[in-house]
């Protein structure tokens, strides 16, 4: 039960991402529309539907933390990064992933990085956590896991940021030609 705080981050962003995407589904279904060849119209609802499933996957994973929550997180994450690396690969149009619901959040092999972590963070959770609620899960912790779920909150933030802010400084870098401090 080792990486029950990235476990945890990773949920977070599944509780964050789902909400955001359900309520602004767009740049998500723009982002799909641009790699498989279906109309907006019909991928926009189910962008909407499958962020909330997101949602309420992470939510599940955070409130009773068991192998079968953990599988669907490690799942979701990998199903992501299987999705930025087909983006990739094809050389993606995408200025947006749509990740957080937010426009100019450009896929990125960092996003798959972060992405696989969480997915083996979760995976090896499910691997060794026995089900049971949260409280229960992080009663042995010191203070009864209340450092831990402020750890896994700062975790889910600083992942957030690369996901979003450090994607887009990034694009900025390639945009003007800076390459490792230098303009070209």
């Amino acid at each position: 039960m080792e990486l029950i705080g990235p476990y945890l981050a990773a949920c977070t962003l599944l509780v964050v991402a789902g909400a955001t995407k359900t309520v602004r589904p767009l740049d998500t279904a723009r982002a799909v529309a641009a790699v498989l060849p279906v109309r907006l119209a019909v991928v926009a609802p189910l962008v909407r539907i499958a962020a909330a499933t997101e949602g309420a996957i992470g939510i599940a994973g955070i409130v009773h933390p068991s192998p079968w929550t953990a599988w669907a997180v490690a799942v979701s994450y990998l199903l992501f990064a299987g999705f930025v690396t087909v983006v990739l690969t094809r050389g993606g149009p995408l200025a947006s992933c749509g990740c957080f619901g937010t426009p100019d959040t450009p896929a990125t092999r960092l996003h798959v990085v972060v992405d696989l972590v969480l997915a083996a963070s979760a995976a090896t959770v499910a691997a060794g956590v026995s089900a049971g609620w949260l409280p229960v899960v992080l009663d042995p912790q010191p203070w009864h896991g209340v450092p831990l779920l402020l750890a896994s909150l700062v975790g889910a933030w600083v992942a957030a940021l690369t996901l979003t802010r450090l994607a887009v400084l990034g694009a900025s870098r390639r945009e003007l030609g800076i390459t490792r401090g230098v303009a070209r």
